[in-house]
């Protein structure tokens, strides 16, 4: 083959694993980054239980979506889950809204400090991880259906007539689409709509919102509406793509607070952009470049080994480095945010 096709096939390449799973993994994080930046805002707290409510969200979704395939249910090409997503939402706003009222509400009548309110959601992350493995299992739940792809391989090489093959999951293509709008929304509730300003002047001073008449419970009501949407909807994305497993949401408590801590912590826009930042930097630093190399470089220069700089099972330690090193360098995050 000549050159330019061989440098197409290195793009498919790096399409197929890199560029691909790296927009959907970042709108994962993206929305999951987005609740955590709400509610230390808004709220003032870090909340460590966010990951487990994802989990507790996502299983509450596949428990309703088992329900809608046992009664013969579906949604054409679609998955099932997405019927099961409403429902779901408001099964996570109630949970949420009553670990509010039963937990921190009574910290907050107290006006305690924020360590106060970090130790009690380490409290409620354990109590609905309990209740998540009790429900559902410690195992990994499959509750994918549909069509899988919305471009299979083979037809992508029949079509351009390349050696590599182009691949898109319809979760990922609903992931990225659905994280768009989700986003796009949240941006107009917040700028235009009286609760949202509400919210924003909140956020930047809560005693001089207070003296402007703006309700503090009504606020406080509303963000964690905002935040149980939100992770409900990443977490249920999220499995969709690979697999509903308790655990890996709480593993998934890191990238969460490493992506709206470099963005900018406190900032929407922020938790936006670290997401993608940690998302891509995941992906691409576990990624094995030997056969895209060997597309672009002459054969007695292709390299024998895999090269790839870490292993997949530690992806997660990526997060950990670049978080490190945004607070040591910068942070208030890419965006400037509020300091941590």
């Amino acid at each position: 083959m000549d050159v330019g096709t061989d440098i197409l096939n290195a793009l498919v390449l790096l399409s197929n694993f890199v560029i691909v799973p790296g927009l959907a993994y970042g709108s994962q994080l993206a929305l999951g980054a987005l609740g955590i930046t709400l509610v230390y805002s808004i709220l003032r707290f870090a909340n460590f239980a966010h990951g487990d409510v994802m989990a507790f969200g996502t299983m509450s979704t596949v428990l309703i979506t088992w329900w809608l395939q046992s009664m013969g249910v579906s949604f054409g090409p679609l998955p099932t889950a997405l019927l099961a997503l409403p429902l779901a939402i408001i099964i996570t706003i109630a949970a949420t809204l009553m670990t509010d009222r039963v937990v921190y509400r009574f910290y907050r009548t107290k006006r305690s400090s924020p360590a106060i309110f970090v130790i009690a959601s380490i409290g409620v992350m354990f109590v609905m991880n309990g209740i998540v493995r009790f429900v559902i299992g410690p195992d990994d739940q499959r509750f994918a259906d549909g069509e899988r792809f919305i471009i299979k391989a083979r037809a992508f090489k029949k079509m351009t007539g390349l050696n590599e093959g182009l691949a898109i999951k319809v979760s990922q293509g609903l992931t990225v689409g659905i994280a768009v709008i989700l986003v796009i929304a949240l941006f107009w509730f917040l700028n235009r709509t009286r609760t949202g300003k509400a919210m924003r002047a909140y956020s930047d001073n809560e005693d001089l919102a207070l003296l402007s008449g703006i309700d503090p419970e009504r606020v406080v009501m509303v963000t964690w509406i905002i935040t149980a949407a939100l992770t409900t909807i990443a977490g249920t994305l999220y499995g969709l793509d690979k697999s509903f497993k308790p655990f890996t949401y709480f593993q998934l408590l890191l990238p969460f607070f490493a992506a709206a801590i470099v963005g900018g912590i406190g900032q929407p826009v922020g938790a936006i952009v670290g997401g993608y930042v940690i998302a891509f930097s995941e992906v691409t630093v576990t990624y094995a470049y030997k056969k895209f190399l060997k597309y672009l470089v002459p054969d007695s220069w292709a390299p024998e080994g895999l090269v790839q700089l870490l292993s997949t099972d530690y992806k997660f330690a990526v997060s950990f480095i670049i978080l490190v090193v945004v607070l040591l360098i910068r942070p208030t995050g890419i965006i400037r945010g509020k300091l941590v």
